[in-house]
């Protein structure tokens, strides 16, 4: 009963949707006084033998034949398509003598004349009946006698009444009842999945614990060998310093004050670190409102990005694969598709004034221009040979351009060091053609990101010998710079104020700088624990703010993520594990939802409360 009522709902917002009112109110009307019973075979055979055919309304007995045909699709129903096609040569013949008995010649011939070609086609055995127009009393030929009795015309409606019984009161439900009842099975399964995604967090942070406190003995029993290590040398040197002996073996103890050494600063400093380590492991978990992730990748994943609207998700992994996908089962699919790079995706980014266009550049000096609503590549573009490794893209969000970052090749343990020269160039959207190269120097470092202003006439870009370069768009001109860290920066993005930019060094620092005051700092953290120095090998590390300018999320070589509370120190929470290293980040563009990448070959959306 709760299926036919959702399905009554449905139809009635469909036909004030299309504007049928008056049949919004026969609806209604006969709702009134069926409600609650089942199908009612009488009125269909009713509709066939008492309208459609004394009223001559062949197209719709066509149309309606057709329904119950497109009802039949699985293979186990042959029985019934075939006692279906027995009964529309009944109904179809019983259509013409009817015509006929009425004296509606013109009827016949009309019928013949439409649907002649379709008949013969089903069976051969119709050819005489395009005859009968043309025999006299045909009710008294031998032929066709039998069809003109009332006894032929009693067994076609109680076989049609018997077949209407067999299809509608059966097993068989309509097509708009099933909608309730999948609804349901999908919200079941979204709870089951729900429930077993909590389960694996559960088993995750316990994991983690014990790892955690694995680390910790492990760090108290390196501490108790080297002071074991220190005492044992301080009596080694004592003894090597009073050797003396009486002659009946009594030791002679040298006046010299034994010198103490202090064993406590390793220790110490030990016990620090790893205080600060359990700190920031130790943030609370984030309170999940829901969660998605998606497993379409055969390859541990290098970027991921939501769209300007935030309704698509593009996913990158290393072995050149783009997803396109959507995480509301709700939302459209159309955009959904796979697109086949051929070499590493180091860097995605969507147009920043609609979701139409999605950007991928490459490790072998490709930028590919894909169309998400034609769902093809639209232009595929070479950088200079020279610089083929395409570290960053960014769009404007306001103009129809955008910026690459491209970098030369060279030998290095981690994946910024491999990155040699730089080379930053505005493109033209539209054409898809170079407008200009800006100034770095000679033989700049490389740049391994860059920020767009909101109104797009500042760029940010960072760069591997620690600057934070400033370009003024409107004269393709850098305007400032400083140092921001004395290692190589990974990551770089404005503050919501655009008063301030934030930036993630390869020394584990994440520092807020002043606009204003240049060189000012006015918040950090150190995420060392998380972005470990073995990590950087493969990973380079990227941090991401919310639309409100309070979170800012961060990759890391552990399997879990932090998210820092920006100007408030020791505070934080973390994401739910992965089974890898997350190795990007990005959150949603107005909600408070972000998506991780990891070394497992996930993507997971988590929206949080």
């Amino acid at each position: 009963m709760e299926n036919m009522r959702y399905a009554e709902e449905l139809l009635r917002e469909f036909l004030i949707f299309r504007g049928f009112t008056n049949t919004l109110q026969s609806f209604e009307s006969e709702l009134s006084s069926e409600i609650g019973r089942n199908f009612e075979t009488e009125k269909i055979v009713d509709l066939i033998f008492s309208i459609y055919i004394p009223k001559f309304q062949i197209e719709k007995l066509f149309g309606l034949l057709n329904f119950f045909k497109q009802c039949f699709t699985s293979p186990s129903e042959t029985a019934l398509i075939s006692m279906l096609s027995k009964l529309e040569l009944s109904v179809l013949r019983y259509y013409v003598v009817f015509a006929l008995k009425t004296a509606q010649i013109d009827k016949v011939t009309e019928f013949f004349g439409v649907y002649g070609n379709y008949l013969l086609l089903k069976r051969e055995d119709w050819l005489p009946w395009f005859a009968l127009p043309y025999i006299k009393n045909p009710n008294l030929d031998p032929q066709f006698r039998v069809y003109f009795s009332k006894e032929w015309l009693d067994a076609l409606i109680t076989s049609f009444r018997n077949f209407l019984s067999e299809i509608f009161n059966g097993t068989r439900i309509p097509a708009l009842l099933k909608i309730s009842t999948e609804k349901i099975t999908v919200k079941r399964l979204k709870n089951d999945i729900k429930q077993l995604n909590n389960r694996l967090s559960e088993l995750q942070a316990l994991l983690e614990t014990k790892e955690n406190e694995i680390l910790r003995l492990k760090s108290i029993s390196c501490a108790s060998v080297e002071k074991n290590d220190l005492l044992f040398n301080s009596n080694s040197n004592n003894n090597a310093i009073n050797p003396q002996t009486k002659n009946l073996g009594e030791p002679v103890f040298s006046e010299e004050k034994e010198i103490p050494i202090d064993i406590s600063n390793e220790a110490s400093s030990s016990s620090i670190t790893q205080a600060g380590l359990e700190q920031d492991l130790n943030f609370p978990e984030v309170k999940v409102d829901f969660q998605e992730t998606f497993l379409g990748h055969t390859s541990p994943i290098s970027r991921c990005r939501f769209s300007a609207s935030g309704t698509n998700i593009a996913s990158a992994s290393i072995d050149g694969t783009v997803r396109i996908w959507t995480y509301d089962s709700a939302a459209p699919s159309s955009r959904n598709a796979t697109i086949y790079c051929g070499s590493e995706i180091m860097s995605l980014d969507w147009e920043r004034r609609s979701d139409r266009l999605l950007l991928i550049g490459t490790n072998d000096g490709g930028i590919k221009a894909w169309n998400a609503d034609a769902k093809r590549v639209v232009c595929d573009i070479s950088t200079s040979k020279d610089y083929p490794s395409v570290l960053d893209l960014k769009c404007s969000p306001v103009e129809p351009i955008f910026v690459s970052a491209a970098a030369s090749k060279r030998r290095g343990s981690s994946v910024l060091d491999r990155a040699g020269f730089a080379s930053l160039t505005v493109w033209n959207m539209k054409t898809l053609k170079p407008m200009m190269v800006l100034p770095l120097g000679e033989d700049p470092p490389a740049i391994t990101s860059i920020c767009f202003n909101h109104n797009g006439k500042i760029l940010a870009a960072s760069a591997t010998d620690g600057l934070i370069h400033i370009f003024d768009m409107s004269g393709g001109l850098q305007i400032t710079g400083w140092p921001a860290h004395d290692t190589a920066v990974s990551s770089v993005l404005f503050g919501p104020a655009e008063t301030s930019i934030f930036s993630l060094g390869s020394d584990g620092k994440i520092i807020e700088w002043s606009l204003h005051n240049q060189g000012q700092i006015l918040w950090s953290t150190d995420c060392n624990r998380f972005c470990t120095e073995e990590s950087w090998k493969e990973c380079r590390h990227e941090i991401s703010l919310d639309s409100e300018g309070n979170q800012l999320l961060v990759t890391s070589g552990l399997v879990r993520s932090p998210i820092y509370q920006v100007q408030k120190r020791n505070n934080g929470l973390k994401t739910l594990a992965h089974s890898g290293n997350i190795m990007s980040v990005d959150w949603h563009p107005t909600r408070n939802m972000f998506i991780t990448g990891s070394a497992d070959h996930s993507v997971r959306v988590t929206s949080i409360i």
